[in-house]
């Protein structure tokens, strides 16, 4: 086929396609308002991050003299981005095309907006508190660490509490999409997916990280330490939009430790006060306070290679 052809036939290719988009409503969105941008929010996240961790992001050089400068300019440009993204998710949720009154409507949120912005403005002093002891937390908890500065600057798992707990405020607000998108945004960086919906204790710890699963309902204590591949889900995902606003994943409570690829499912379930779980265990019930909850222990069998088998010169090992 040579270039001429290639667009002799394209014309045909398209048409095919815009049938297809015809065909499925549900993956189009057409004459409708604007959605969140997508960009916008990874660089409102930035921007973010700079006021609850002055001095560690964005620019350098930041002194006592002028702290209040670089505070108030990027709390000025950042209200903008925030307010601009609340806007388009109040008009997305009540975004009709049959609503007649929705010019109206708009006027409403973009009150709304604005007042939700401040709120959240004012509400960032104590999510900062908050996240200040998860920082202490991480450097507490693990050995490996050198100082907070590190935890701060590398840990991914202080990421994904730091943006879940800033995203928190605005699902507590009812501000629909948005807090998703941060959370998501933080999960593609670090691999930690925790709803915003889920209620955090403080001083929480998360090790290493990758992997790890935290469901909207979720309720996690003080003093919680997770480790990767954990996963505090739903019980029974398979019912999907029946479910919605029920309680369907786990309350863990204070000073609970749970180890590498522990799952534990269902609403139902309370991990109590003090327990540990062990690493690859599977619970869907609850467990008592100070437990320690594992898996019957394996035994190791190793055959020496230095000798010679009639079986097999292979190592047979069974964990």
């Amino acid at each position: 086929m040579d270039h001429q052809e290639l667009n002799d036939r394209l014309p045909d290719s398209v048409s095919k396609l815009l049938e297809n988009i015809q065909q499925l409503p549900q993956m189009r969105r057409m004459n409708r308002g604007a959605l969140p941008s997508r960009e916008n929010a990874s660089e409102t996240i930035e921007q973010l991050l700079q006021l609850v961790f002055p001095g560690y992001f964005g620019k350098q050089g930041l002194t006592t003299n002028n702290l209040q400068f670089r505070i108030g300019e990027i709390a000025i440009g950042l209200s903008e981005k925030i307010y601009d993204q609340i806007r388009f998710c109040l008009r997305y949720r009540i975004d009709k095309p049959e609503d007649l009154d929705f010019a109206n409507r708009c006027e409403d949120c973009d009150k709304n907006a604005a007042q939700i912005t401040l709120d959240f403005f004012n509400k960032l002093p104590a999510v900062r508190t908050m996240i200040a002891d998860d920082v202490q937390a991480a450097f507490d908890s693990d050995p490996a660490a050198t100082s907070t500065d590190e935890t701060i600057f590398c840990y991914p798992g202080l990421l994904a509490i730091t943006v879940q707990r800033l995203a928190h405020v605005l699902y507590q607000m009812n501000v629909p999409l948005l807090p998703r998108i941060w959370t998501e945004l933080a999960h593609s960086r670090t691999g930690i997916d925790i709803h915003p919906g889920a209620r955090l204790g403080r001083r929480f710890f998360i090790d290493h990280g990758t992997g790890i699963v935290i469901g909207e309902t979720a309720s996690v204590g003080a003093n919680v330490k997770i480790y990767q591949g954990v996963t505090l889900g739903a019980l029974a995902p398979a019912y999907g939009q029946m479910l919605r606003g029920t309680k369907r994943h786990p309350t863990i409570e204070d000073d609970v430790t749970i180890y590498a690829g522990a799952t534990v499912l269902g609403g139902d379930t309370v991990i109590g006060k003090g327990s540990t779980i062990l690493g690859n265990v599977f619970i869907y019930e609850s467990v008592g306070p100070h437990q320690v909850i594992g898996n019957e222990p394996h035994k190791l069998r190793i055959r020496d290679r230095s000798k010679k088998s009639k079986t097999s010169d292979i190592v047979d090992f069974q964990i």
